[in-house]
């Protein structure tokens, strides 16, 4: 990370007598226990002009404290952070999709009221590696049609989202996720365990992973591991969504029992952490989508299930297999694909290619 100055403190909705230097104000879904907003956080920060400061909005603001060192402001309080912005030179809207309503209107009304807030106090408002949508509603559509030419500067991390601010008139550059600025890691994984990186069925909209819908995926996920005598580790990306699945499939008997006998749980509390176990994987099967990004940041061969267009267009990014969640799966299909992929790493020019071009969204603090 570069020489950020940052302070150890909580911010609690009064003055801060903060030292000379440009403040951001980095807003996002920091502090839920998300591997991959932690790892877009510590891009983030480290993107930062040198010098600068940062207050971070949180909702454990304890655990991101620890980690990073910033001063921090509870996310969930709409009325603390907008005291925050009084503090600060630029409000920055950090990576993920927070211009959307598939969460829900409120969330999009929130980040909306930010925006606004701060342009009304004369703050500049920075969209930093952001997707835009879904934007179901009309009203949605209406709204931040008439948010974006606010900012001060923007850069989207996918092409879809770019050209749909295209349309209403707003151009600005694209580049992969953010998460791709992280350093590449060697990878050291050659005959290492299978590691699974998955999302509970509740999470999702999708059928096919309801209950008996789990079969074919965990029928080619034991057919491999026991071919190649290989441990699966079950990576919870996100500490408190899926911690347990393992042992939920289990409790629904739907665990074939040599898969169980081979299967444990692994919770990082650190992106850092998650990339160790994925470096010495033989192979990484992803839904999550910034565990597909840092299993390749690790060098790991990966194999994707897509439950979104975002993990399906990162793994087109990467020439890795990918099954969409939403088609039927077949065992024998998913287990062809996984073994040719396993132990067969991605080719390292093009991660290099990928964690350069992230290196764009930096430009937006210039």
């Amino acid at each position: 990370m570069q020489a950020v100055r940052l302070e150890w403190l909580q911010f609690t909705g009064r003055d801060l007598a903060l030292a000379p230097g440009k403040t951001f104000l980095l807003c996002g879904y920091y502090g839920e226990h998300n591997l991959g907003d932690d790892a877009l956080l510590e891009v983030a920060l480290s993107q930062l002009p040198q010098g600068s400061r940062a207050i971070v909005t949180a909702h454990d603001q304890t655990q991101v404290q620890e980690r990073f060192g910033v001063a921090t402001v509870q996310r969930r309080s709409l009325a603390q952070v907008l005291a925050a912005l009084r503090q600060v030179d630029a409000l920055v809207l950090g990576g993920g999709s927070l211009l959307q309503d598939s969460t829900s209107f409120k969330s999009l009304i929130y980040y909306g009221a930010l925006i606004a807030a701060a342009r009304m106090r004369g703050k500049q408002v920075l969209l930093w590696g952001q997707g835009l949508g879904p934007l179901g509603r009309r009203r949605s559509r209406w709204f931040v049609r008439r948010l974006l030419p606010l900012a001060a500067a923007i850069s989207w991390r996918d092409q879809a989202s770019a050209d749909l601010a295209g349309r209403w008139g707003v151009t600005a550059p694209v580049a992969p996720d953010p998460v791709w600025g992280l350093a590449p890691q060697p990878w050291r994984g050659r005959g290492g365990p299978i590691v699974v990186c998955l999302r509970p069925t509740s999470l999702l909209d999708t059928a096919q992973l309801d209950g008996a819908g789990w079969h074919p995926y965990l029928e080619a996920l034991a057919s491999l591991a026991e071919a190649g005598n290989r441990e699966v580790i079950w990576l919870a990306f996100h500490g408190h969504q899926d911690q347990g699945l393992l042992a939920s499939l289990r409790q629904q008997d739907l665990l074939p029992p040599a898969l169980g006998a081979r299967s444990r749980e692994v919770i990082p509390k650190h992106p850092r952490e998650a990339m160790a176990v994925f470096a010495g994987a033989g192979l990484v099967v992803a839904m999550r989508l910034h565990g597909l990004i840092l299993a390749a940041l690790a060098g790991c061969p990966v194999a994707a299930l897509s439950y979104d267009p975002k993990v399906a267009a990162a793994a087109k990014d990467l020439g890795c297999p990918c099954h969409s969640l939403a088609d039927p799966a077949f065992p024998e299909l998913l287990l062809e694909s996984w073994r040719k992929a396993l132990d067969q790493p991605l080719p390292s020019g093009q991660v290099l290619e990928l964690h350069l071009q992230a290196q764009e969204h930096r430009k937006v603090f210039a």
